[in-house]
């Protein structure tokens, strides 16, 4: 899933919470929901722009290796059940 804040902006906004900027008005200004911001938190916080950015795109790139693999195993499976079929 694409998000539409970059990891700037998301270290930013945890930045200015972390300056105690209320987190209601950090959101409202933002358009996030509170569940949205206290995710990223979780996720994002305490974490560098650099840092995050490699946390996404490590993500990214485990998604794809999931996907090959679950690909991969369907294909065993089909292999598996053609070859035990008697001719």
């Amino acid at each position: 899933m694409k998000s539409r804040f970059t990891e700037e902006q998301i270290v930013g906004l945890l930045k200015q919470h972390e300056a105690g900027v209320p987190t209601s008005q950090l959101c409202r200004e933002s358009n996030v929901s509170t569940a949205t911001f206290y995710k990223w938190k979780a996720k994002f916080g305490g974490l560098q722009v650099n840092e995050a950015r490699r946390l996404r795109q490590l993500e990214e790139e485990n998604s794809k290796l999931k996907r090959l693999v679950a690909e991969q195993a369907m294909d065993i499976v089909a292999l598996k059940d053609i070859t035990s079929k008697n001719w």
